[in-house]
């Protein structure tokens, strides 16, 4: 068995293989309304086809001030689950599971869609954007200037990603992924570069980790304990005094008994650090988690070619793959490796036809 297309089991869900789409911004959500439109069922329906095991819809937000970008989608309104229903039923009909990723930008919202038509940097309210919040004041650099958060409103976000992993259940999603990854709101609590709070969320890691723990609880609490919640994080920042690889396999042990069942392994993002960007650079880092922690983990960062993905699980450093840039250029990235590694095609039996010559 080419371990690339073996399955895997999390929980009551099992994905048909270990190749894996990440969340990854599209910024196609022109009404300003958080719904998922035509250009979401074509993007991850053409990747469902094309044989992914697994896709992880873009970071969603659950508060409107927690987008990214105007062009965000999100899950804070009832009325955005439809689109997410007819995402998810079209992929179930091709044997691909669904998640979404569930975020809060924080001091890194209201920036413009990293897309051509777009200027760089910050959209200010005064261009339709509107103000950042944090745990502090201090901005990302080159971004808008956030409202440090109270106390009370902190205490409140675990339940807004409790009501949009409700909202993803009724979609039919089969999995929630947290994001506390690269720099965004769950990533500037945790780190202390950028908490500098004096109430109980923040100081020790004990409590710079305290909003992240409630944000599972307050999710699996809705979310159905027969599917699976995953955790992004950035395993370390790059950056003298920050977060570590070390505090990435203590909050995972925090967290696993709390009902995380994956830790998607990425890095960086919160700080501007100079990262040691290479095919395959976060590996070791999911590795690292896995071994501490006991938990499984997916690898992501540059992975392009198969008999890299596949060495990745043949050595146990992790426990599936997601393919991102690469799966951007070839919805049928799968159907590549597949042939690379002599397995059977993953394709949409219609497709068959062109399927490549083994």
């Amino acid at each position: 068995m080419i371990h690339l297309f073996e399955p895997l089991t999390l929980r009551s869900v099992t994905f048909r293989n270990r190749v894996w789409l990440p969340p990854m911004c599209t910024y196609q959500v022109d009404a300003h309304d958080g719904r998922a439109t035509d250009w979401h069922l074509v993007h991850y329906g053409a990747r469902a086809t094309g044989g992914f095991g697994l896709l992880i819809v873009e970071a969603t937000a659950v508060v409107p001030e927690g987008r990214i970008t105007m062009n965000d989608l999100g899950l804070w309104d009832d009325a955005q689950v439809e689109g997410f229903a007819r995402l998810t039923a079209f992929a179930h009909h091709y044997n691909a599971a669904v998640g979404v990723q569930l975020a809060h930008a924080g001091r890194k919202a209201s920036t413009w869609p990293d897309v051509p038509r777009f200027p760089d940097g910050y959209q200010s309210p005064a261009d339709g954007g509107w103000e950042p919040v944090g745990p502090g004041a201090d901005p990302f650099p080159g971004l808008g200037q956030p409202r440090a958060l109270t106390t009370e409103e902190v205490a409140a976000i675990p339940a807004r990603f409790a009501d949009a992993a409700r909202r993803a259940d009724a979609a039919g999603l089969d999995v929630v992924e947290l994001h506390g990854a690269h720099g965004y709101l769950q990533t500037q609590f945790l780190s202390p570069l950028t908490n500098h709070r004096t109430d109980q969320y923040g100081g020790s890691f004990e409590n710079r980790t305290r909003l992240l723990r409630e944000t599972v609880e307050a999710v699996r609490a809705v979310w159905p304990e027969s599917k699976p919640l995953f955790l992004r994080i950035s395993a370390t920042e790059w950056t003298e005094g920050g977060w570590t690889v070390e505090d990435s396999v203590a909050l995972a042990e925090q967290v696993k008994p709390l009902g995380v069942d994956l830790v998607d392994v990425s890095s960086g993002g919160n700080v501007l650090a100079d990262i040691p960007v290479a095919p395959g650079y976060h590996v070791t880092l999911a590795q690292a988690v896995r071994q501490g922690a006991g938990l499984p983990v997916a690898a992501v960062g540059l992975i392009t070619e198969p008999a890299q993905a596949e060495q990745v699980l043949v050595t146990g450093q992790a426990d599936a793959v997601l393919i991102g840039r690469a799966a951007l250029r070839d919805p049928d990235w799968p159907e590549t490796a597949a042939v690379a590694l002599g397995a059977p095609s993953p394709l949409a039996e219609s497709y068959r036809r062109g399927s490549l010559k083994r």
